[in-house]
């Protein structure tokens, strides 16, 4: 890295019109990138990170304006810049792509579902570089090789949808890398990626940086992620820098009160902690005169708060509880889920994926077993096979002693009261037609629980307060929700049958850390409140450390590992364990 400025962004000014008046988004920021520097921008969702990336792109979708500020690029050292804001739109088009080039967060809505993933690598080349078709297809090639995708040619003929999420987000960073850019954006391009996946992504990112020569603008809401790859951080909270270093000063010595929070609420790995601190411990927002937010620090340092929620691993009196309970509340034995993977020319079925294969456990009320490994390892489909929504091939799943295999709808139907799921995605498994009090109330409607309509609706309005939601919300839509609300609406559904035992799919995978914070401290409470027994799974070994007794690491539908929570991150025997532990991003604050 140099001290020659690449990129020099002044009084940045974002916002949109809507309805309920003008919302600021990015509100007047101005920071310079320098070549050959990585510079992380972190912040929660609705911060202003990825507004500031696309207002730089100049790629602000209706009803958004630019309304001030400088966007000055220096292709050359020493030269004078290019303000890209004032470009004609012609002439924009020159520089996106070519000299500013963009990761987006989610590559699946990126890439176009009807063309070929080389096809999509390729336009940018043909259209920059003037590249023949011929020329074009090889250096794409080049560049699914480059970013280390199995079988570039199959890569090449593939269409997104028949490329797992990993696989998408590398295609991505082939396009973004393709035409050489002096600076490459790259908004939130591990969220909800397995540790595995991402640490690829990070290194390989770091080696497109070195081998290019180019600037990385970094954007995520996980400080551990900027610990491994960014150089200078900007923290970001509601359109406006609040603090912005070098990493090592920033994870050291947070000055900000929202710094030292995003620092605390990542689940731990080398201690326990009975709550996670979050964003209302270290500030309050409150409402000043003119009707704009106030930031009222609290006299609280990041070690005090950490250290008031540590308790000694498992404590013992919850350890001498769970192994009291010898009779399970649920008992898997040889469990095998699989689907077709070819057929013959009949339709019959030539070959498996073994997506459960010979699986066995016990799970005790009370407790919350905690499933964990990468992606396509058998975590979901095992929790389905659970609930009889995956067909079962073969084995024995009792619950309370009933064999749940092969029952009728009929018979599941008092069941499904006592066993819930809360889905990874809450959007999908809500309807976007139905008002999310209706939502909640129609389990209890099928299920005839309560004497009218009223009652359900007391009774959701009760929920609602139990998920910390207001009750105003009762009679508004899934898509008015950020994913942090929608994903307590699908808890506070999953509660209204008075369930006994939830098994939470991925529930807080692509949640922000603050609010993956106070989802996970809202499921502790709620298991010791109602004496919930839980199957947490997640891809993400520090949470599901956090919120498990014991945990179970699958790796290609088989159980690899199995104990106690804290001693298989502190001693695990299984390589396969050992690589997801090591793929964590170790940020500084873990020190504490």
């Amino acid at each position: 890295m140099t001290k020659d400025k690449l990129l020099a962004v002044k009084n940045l000014q974002t916002s949109f019109f809507t309805d309920r008046g003008e919302v600021r988004a990015v509100d007047g920021i101005s920071f310079d990138l320098y070549r050959g520097e990585t510079l992380g921008i972190v912040g929660e969702s609705g911060s202003g990170k990825s507004v500031t990336a696309l207002s730089l792109m100049r790629l602000i979708p209706t009803p958004g304006h630019i309304l001030e500020g400088t966007v000055e690029y220096f292709p050359e050292p020493g030269k004078s810049g290019v303000n890209l804001r004032g470009l004609p739109r012609k002439d924009m088009r020159r520089y996106r792509g070519k000299e500013l080039a963009m990761i987006f967060q989610e590559p699946m809505s990126s890439l176009n579902p009807v063309f070929r993933c080389g096809e999509q690598v390729a336009e940018g080349m043909r259209h920059h570089l003037k590249l023949s078709k011929k020329e074009a297809r090889a250096k794409s090639l080049q560049l699914l090789d480059a970013v280390q995708l199995p079988d570039p040619n199959r890569i090449y003929q593939a269409y997104p949808h028949q490329l797992s999420g990993g696989q998408k987000q590398r295609v991505m960073i082939a396009m973004a890398m393709s035409c050489n850019p002096g600076v490459l954006i790259a908004d939130e391009p591990t969220t909800a990626l397995d540790v595995t996946v991402q640490k690829t992504i990070l290194e390989l990112m770091a080696k497109v940086k070195d081998e290019l020569g180019s600037s990385v603008l970094f954007i995520t809401h996980d400080l551990g992620v900027i610990s491994e790859i960014a150089d200078r951080v900007l923290v970001m909270f509601k359109g406006k820098i609040v603090e912005e270093g070098r990493v090592d000063t920033l994870f050291s010595n947070p000055q900000h009160p929202y710094t030292k929070s995003l620092l605390a609420c990542r689940p731990p790995l080398n201690y326990r902690l009975k709550r996670l601190p979050v964003v209302s411990d270290f500030m309050e927002i409150q409402t000043d005169e003119e009707g704009g937010a106030k930031i009222v620090e609290k006299e609280v340092t990041l070690e005090s708060v950490i250290r008031g929620q540590r308790v000694p691993a498992l404590t013992q009196l919850r350890r001498s509880r769970l192994l009291k309970q010898q009779v399970p509340i649920l008992k898997v034995e040889n469990l095998q889920t699989w689907f077709p993977a070819k057929h013959n020319f009949w339709g019959q079925p030539k070959s498996f994926i073994r997506a459960v294969d010979d699986v066995s456990f016990e799970v005790y009320p009370g407790e919350t077993l905690g499933l964990v490994g990468e992606s396509g390892c058998g975590k979901t489909t095992l929790g389905r096979s659970l609930l009889g929504l995956a067909p079962v091939r073969s084995g024995k799943v009792l619950y309370k002693g009933q064999s749940l295999l092969d029952l009728s709808e009929a018979e599941w139907k008092p069941l499904r009261q006592d066993m819930q799921i809360i889905f990874q995605d809450p959007y999908a498994s809500l309807n976007p037609r139905m008002t999310i009090g209706k939502a909640i109330m129609e389990p209890m409607q099928v299920h005839g629980l309560y004497n009218s309509d009223a009652e359900r609706r007391d009774r959701t309005l009760q929920l609602l307060e139990t998920v910390n939601m207001p009750p105003q919300y009762f009679d508004r839509y899934p898509h008015e929700f950020s994913g942090g609300q929608r994903q307590r609406i699908a808890i506070a559904r999953a509660l209204a049958l008075n369930p006994k035992f939830i098994i939470c799919d991925e529930s807080v995978s692509a949640l922000d850390v603050s609010v993956q914070a106070q989802v996970l401290n809202l499921l502790m409470e709620l298991r010791e409140k109602y004496k919930f027994t839980y199957i947490f799974i997640s891809h993400d070994l520090s949470v599901v450390k956090f919120m498990s007794d014991r945990m179970i690491v699958m790796n290609q539908g088989k159980i690899v590992e199995q104990g106690n929570s804290d001693e298989i991150y502190e001693k695990p025997q299984n390589e396969y364990t050992k690589k997801l532990i090591e793929a964590i991003p170790q940020g500084k604050s873990r020190s504490i």
